[in-house]
């Protein structure tokens, strides 16, 4: 009769995790945040919208007609959009981000970006 050997097997299992070295499990590295802007209807939506420094907003065109998206203050500023197109814009520096359509100018917008805050609350 043949004796098992669950020790061995669990020193194999150990040795076989060792030689993955200690890349193997570490943390993927973090994600910048994503932000979500509809143009539908003629408006934006949402038409106010907060988010940490960092961020990257990307507005899609869902109506039928073509949109811009295009900052007050000449930030950012997409091409014309057609049906189905994006635009996204990364937004690194604190503030309040007017925007509007340049196409169709009632059609206005808002971006708040926060400051990024660490683990122990400083900036």
């Amino acid at each position: 009769m043949k004796r098992s050997s669950i020790g061995g097997r669990v020193l194999a299992a150990a040795l076989g995790f060792a030689m993955l070295g200690p890349t193997a499990f570490a943390a993927a590295p973090a994600r910048s945040a994503e932000a979500t802007v509809m143009i539908d209807n003629f408006t934006f939506n949402p038409s106010r919208l907060t988010v940490k420094a960092g961020t990257t907003v990307t507005w899609n065109n869902e109506d039928d007609i073509p949109h811009t998206v295009a900052a007050s203050a000449k930030a950012f500023k997409s091409k014309a959009l057609d049906t189905g197109d994006k635009f996204s814009f990364t937004f690194a520096t604190p503030g309040q981000y007017e925007y509007f359509c340049s196409l169709h100018p009632h059609m206005t917008g808002t971006i708040v970006v926060e400051a990024m805050t660490g683990s122990n609350g400083a900036q």
